[in-house]
């Protein structure tokens, strides 16, 4: 094993930990003061839940050996095996921290679908839904794209999450809004975010921690892990101002939010191509995720659905914008796409895409369906007046 290569990871999951706390900020600040800790407390406490679900099972059914390129065994259940010694999947780290930084994944994933939501889900209900979500979706995607699973095997490129995380996400999203239906108000009130400085402190430290999103997945302090690095910021660099340029465009003004939406959406769009393509094309990437997202989020309104924080807009158009440009822009880590000589490259990208689409919307659509008939998911008109956090929690976050 290599002590650098041991740090480094360690250090990585720490920063994707990091996001998940970041994401309940970027989330938190967007939503009225009413909700902003109902918002929070359905990022943060999945640092709980989801952790436990990983130990316990989750990371097996992720990561244990492949049974028919659907799922991994139980042979690490409750983590049995998995211990200081290198793994199945790094010959320089050990087992537990390659455990340790999936699990940070698993965590933010779920969180990331509570966008689409807010402001109107019971905490209950979410919960359910989550630990169902984790064990029925999340742990086939990882296994199947990351555990040597088919998509693996048919050579579908995602190296950090366009697939696993995010469209994965976002299909899941999308799955809310058709059960939950909209917010009440959706159409005749404002819903203003409250707090766009706590917004775009959260978007600073999602921007941070994907440095150990990316980078990390290298598994090695490495040129690759480099590589991931450079990527990752400059993407994200250029979707900011691809963004707040489409702003000016479609309404005149800049605004900070959209500055805030817009790194994000590069940070996604580049997530499944940050090991596999350099800078410029990686600049690319990002301009395509800015410009692409703002128009996905434009959409939302003429479709009609009420995706509370755009999480379909971004994670979805961007992480599947980010994979089909990995089939495009590919070049280095032993891949090659369509530019570099090899188009199946892009039907592969295309294929996976697809599946993980169908796949997590309709599976989510059934979960959605299942925890509603039977523990319930929508808070009622009078608990939305009175706001989540009091009708929730019984707090609230300001005092008058």
């Amino acid at each position: 094993m290599n002590a650098a290569d041991t740090a480094f990871v360690l250090i990585s999951a720490a920063l994707v930990m990091f996001m998940t706390p970041g994401l309940a900020l970027f989330y938190g600040g967007m939503v009225r003061s009413k909700n902003v800790l109902a918002t929070i407390m359905q990022s943060f406490i999945l640092l709980g839940l989801v952790s436990i679900i990983w130990a316990v099972c989750g990371y097996s059914l992720a990561f244990g050996t492949d049974q028919g390129g659907i799922i991994g065994s139980l042979e690490y259940l409750f983590l049995n095996g998995v211990g200081m010694e290198a793994g199945p999947f790094s010959e320089t780290i050990p087992h537990l921290a390659f455990m340790i930084f999936q699990c940070m994944f698993a965590v933010i994933t779920p969180a990331l679908i509570t966008g689409a939501f807010a402001e109107r889900m019971k905490f209950g209900g979410f919960l359910v839904f989550t630990t169902l979500w984790i064990l029925v979706v999340y742990a086939p995607m990882a296994h199947w794209v990351w555990g040597k699973g088919w998509m693996a095997e048919m050579g579908a490129l995602d190296f950090a999450g366009g697939a696993v995380v995010h469209m994965s996400s976002a299909a899941a999203a999308l799955a809310a809004t058709v059960v939950m239906g909209k917010r009440k108000g959706h159409g005749s009130t404002a819903f203003i975010p409250h707090n766009l400085p706590m917004t775009v402190l959260g978007a600073g430290i999602l921007w941070f921690g994907w440095f150990g999103f990316n980078a990390g997945s290298a598994l090695a302090a490495d040129g690759f892990a480099a590589n991931a690095f450079v990527t990752t910021h400059m993407a994200a660099a250029a979707a900011a101002l691809a963004w707040i340029l489409m702003e000016k465009l479609h309404s005149g003004k800049a605004t900070t939010l959209g500055a805030a939406s817009g790194a994000v959406a590069g940070l996604v769009a580049i997530t499944p191509a940050a090991g596999y393509v350099t800078v410029m094309p990686a600049i690319i990437i990002g301009l395509g995720g800015g410009v692409f997202c703002f128009l996905g989020v434009l959409l939302k309104g003429k479709l009609g659905y009420d995706d509370s924080l755009d999480v379909v807009g971004v994670h979805g158009v961007g992480g599947t914008w980010g994979a089909i440009a990995t089939g495009l822009f590919a070049s280095i880590n032993k891949t090659t796409g369509l530019f570099y000589g090899n188009p199946s490259q892009l039907w592969i990208q295309l294929a996976s895409v697809a599946a993980t689409w169908a796949f997590c919307f309709i599976a989510s659509l059934i979960l959605f369906k299942l925890v509603d008939a039977t523990v319930g998911l929508r808070a009622n008109a009078e608990e939305q007046d009175r706001g989540m956090d009091l009708s929730e929690h019984n707090e609230t976050a300001y005092q008058a």
